[in-house]
């Protein structure tokens, strides 16, 4: 099998261009799942949102877990399928942030965070150009899908922990899903492992890597791309050792975009009568997702192009 794809944005952008944007049209349609170096995000910047992380789950939300695991495995034998082994909590940076309003959060902390929310939204943002040009899409075509309503995309963080655990033969760190928004871009932990992915029917691990950001796509870019890039199946497998943090920033449509598949690349596959996705509004696709994420994604589609029984206005 071949291995893991990383992709190095400063060969992006020089002589070994041709080589890396393969790599990254590789992994974008075979894989699912990449990581990304050089990157443009200090390191510094990183070591300061791991420090500050990692703080502030010891200080305000250790005790409050220890208490929640204590029950979730009391008097238990068989595996729980309906909760997962984490501490996590949503910052939403756009289109308003709410930084300034989740309680526990020193100055630091938001400093720390806010910054590097504005650096992985500029990352998020080339790599959507990146993703678009392998696919001979218009210049600024994926951003302009994410944002085709009256609203910009929407753009948030989970805060994670997963703790160890006693027990990950009967729970989760959390359970596989796929993700229902456009690009997701994770700082995680380079010491404790536990992300792993589905890849021909077999689990693979993303590999820790220090200073690296971690990339998947989300059911939005399916949708768009017309299934030549697809969202993948992962999960997070609960350790026995080691307190794992991940840090996962969304980069989604607005509530209000109207998402379906990008007009050049149906045509593209017209002639092998391939299925052309639903359309339909990330909102709409949303509440759907809420009490589905654990299921598989193609249901959901199917029942968004039920939803979808007249034309929806796109401009």
């Amino acid at each position: 099998m071949d291995s893991f794809p990383v992709v190095d944005m400063e060969k992006l952008l020089g002589g070994e261009r041709r080589a890396a944007t393969e790599i990254l049209r590789d992994a974008c349609e075979n894989w699912g799942f990449f990581e990304i170096l050089n990157h443009g995000i200090s390191h510094d910047l990183m070591d300061e949102v791991e420090k500050v992380n990692k703080e502030q789950y010891n200080k305000c939300r250790e005790q409050k877990f220890n208490e929640f695991a204590n029950k979730a495995l009391e008097n238990v034998d068989s595996e729980i399928d309906h909760l997962d082994w984490e501490s996590t909590f949503f910052l939403r940076h756009l289109p308003v942030s709410n930084i300034s309003e989740i309680p526990d959060l020193d100055d630091q902390y938001r400093k720390a965070m806010k910054e590097f929310a504005a650096e992985v939204e500029k990352l998020a943002e080339r790599l959507l150009d990146l993703l678009g040009e392998n696919l001979g899409l218009e210049k600024g075509y994926l951003k302009k899908a994410f944002c085709n309503g009256s609203e910009g995309p929407t753009f948030g963080t989970k805060v994670s922990s997963y703790p160890p655990c006693p027990r990950p033969d009967l729970v989760k760190g959390l359970r596989a899903h796929t993700d229902a928004g456009g690009i997701i871009l994770l700082f995680q932990d380079d010491q404790v492992s536990g992300l792993q992915f589905l890849k021909d029917g077999e689990w693979l691990d993303v590999p820790p890597m220090r200073h690296a950001i971690v990339v998947n796509l989300g059911d939005q870019l399916e949708v768009i791309t017309n299934g030549k890039y697809k969202s993948v199946v992962h999960r997070v497998v609960a350790q026995t050792n080691g307190n794992r943090m991940s840090i996962a920033s969304f980069y989604n449509p607005g509530n209000d975009a109207v998402i379906f598949p990008a007009p050049a690349l149906v045509e593209k596959e017209a002639e092998e009568k391939k299925e052309v996705y639903p359309r339909f509004v990330f909102e709409d696709y949303m509440k759907l997702y809420v009490g589905r994420k654990f299921q598989a994604k193609e249901p959901r589609f199917e029942a968004m192009k039920a939803v979808a029984t007249h034309p929806i206005a796109t401009s």
